[in-house]
């Protein structure tokens, strides 16, 4: 299971949300780049990205930020305001390892298919982050009407590997993740799902490693707010289940 610490920007800033509310705003350093380079040195394998700007529509796509993270050496996962195609192919050229595309395959799933043709099955991830067991979109600010498990069904059929699964009601406030639901879309879809969204403990990732069937999992506020260590946090991840 492979832990991402997450580096969500804002401003130029490290921040997180309370459930993706832009209004429940806490800074967490003004340097993304020397954030990049903690969890480097902390034992990282992969970066998860996001422009906070680019998801609430607040600005454009943050490529100058994603160019200069990816110089720290780490893959990166980075997703937020990706709108077209074109922007997930500039954004694969400016670093990006794997891109995360949401709102725009959620209002149109052909566009999953299409982009894991285009960049292969190792480059594409999909969000499929859910509010009240719908999957939200416009940086979880509205609902469609699908379910994560039947638009997960849609994309893996299109040849999507990857998907990124965050319960929105859990999202930065430290309440524990969602294992079941993570383990249940993995079962049902057959996607290799990275769990987010209220890691708050060592036994939220025991919890997701006993499940056997989680990808990896997303950790923002609990390393920000020093629950535990990321190097307490792939250890215990790494731990065969």
């Amino acid at each position: 299971m492979i832990v991402y610490p997450a580096i969500d920007v804002r401003r130029g800033r490290v921040v997180r949300l309370f459930h993706g509310d832009p209004a429940q705003e806490t800074v967490h350093g003004d340097d993304p780049v020397a954030m990049a380079e903690r969890w480097k040195a902390a034992g990282a394998a992969w970066l998860h990205v996001v422009n906070l700007d680019g998801t609430l529509g607040e600005a454009e796509l943050a490529l100058d930020t994603l160019r200069v993270i990816a110089r720290v050496g780490l893959p990166v996962q980075f997703g937020g305001g990706l709108r077209t195609l074109d922007d997930a192919a500039r954004a694969l050229d400016e670093g990006a390892a794997r891109v995360v595309l949401g709102t725009l395959v959620v209002q149109n799933p052909a566009l999953a298919g299409e982009a894991v043709r285009r960049f292969g099955p190792e480059a594409v991830a999909v969000a499929l982050d859910a509010r009240d067991g719908w999957v939200a979109t416009h940086g979880w600010q509205k609902l469609s009407q699908w379910t994560p498990t039947d638009l997960g069904q849609r994309f893996a059929g299109g040849g999507v590997r990857h998907a990124l699964y965050t319960d929105v009601a859990r999202d930065g406030d430290l309440s524990g993740v969602n294992v079941e639901g993570t383990s249940l879309l993995a079962r049902n879809t057959g996607l290799d799902v990275i769990a987010s969204g209220g890691v708050a403990s060592l036994d939220d990732l025991t919890g997701l490693r006993l499940a056997g069937n989680i990808a990896g999992v997303v950790i923002g506020k609990a390393l920000y707010e020093h629950k535990f260590t990321l190097e307490e946090a792939i250890r215990l991840a790494s731990v065969p289940h």
